[in-house]
């Protein structure tokens, strides 16, 4: 009788950790997946931006200095994406492209800004198309990085209550960070007026 209870407590045992274990990785499939839908329209931001930079430089030929601004801001915001491509909800990688990211967009801004003081540069088809979708990626992006910290969240969540930290801790589950904007500028979608 008492070989029989200690299997039936090994088994319920069994069936918690196999559970929580579960519970944990689709958690953290969840927050990967929705750091893809983060890296897919950042990429969109980032291929954009040089098509707007090269409709720009035939009316801004005298402002090469903001023009280099954005594209190296760019190249350090595409570096930091790759890092965190690697290995999602990572603190380092996200700390690194939440600082890229800002940097990004304070020189967007002040790119914008730059483009205020051309009246033919914002009455210029293409460069209003480009704006348009700028200002479109720069929503979709708010919407995933939402989606992503709520999954973060969850995760998070998760694998720190009890007992399922326990859980977590014997099967290196590790705390994932969220997606935070350094900068008030870089919390706010460059504006476009035309």
């Amino acid at each position: 009788m008492s070989a029989v209870i200690f299997l039936l407590v090994l088994g319920l045992l069994a069936f918690f950790l196999i559970g929580v274990y579960n519970g944990l990785v689709t958690l953290r499939n969840g927050y990967k997946n929705a750091f893809a839908q983060i890296d897919v329209q950042l990429q969109r931001r980032h291929d954009l931006i040089p098509n707007l930079v090269e409709t720009a430089k035939a009316y801004l030929g005298h402002e090469r200095g903001t023009l280099e601004a954005v594209i190296a801001a760019r190249g350090g915001a595409l570096s930091a994406l790759k890092a965190a491509q690697a290995n999602p909800g990572d603190p380092a990688a996200m700390r690194q492209l939440s600082s890229a990211e800002g940097l990004l967009g304070g020189a967007l801004g002040r790119f914008t800004a730059t483009v205020e003081a051309y009246p033919e540069l914002k009455a210029s088809a293409n460069m209003q198309q480009l704006s348009e979708e700028l200002a479109s990626t720069e929503n979709r992006i708010a919407f995933a990085r939402q989606a992503y910290n709520d999954g973060v969240l969850s995760y998070n969540n998760k694998r720190e209550v009890f007992p399922n930290n326990f859980v977590a801790g014997l099967f290196g589950f590790a705390a994932a960070q969220s997606l935070e904007l350094e900068t008030p500028e870089a919390r706010q979608a460059p504006k476009v007026s035309f």
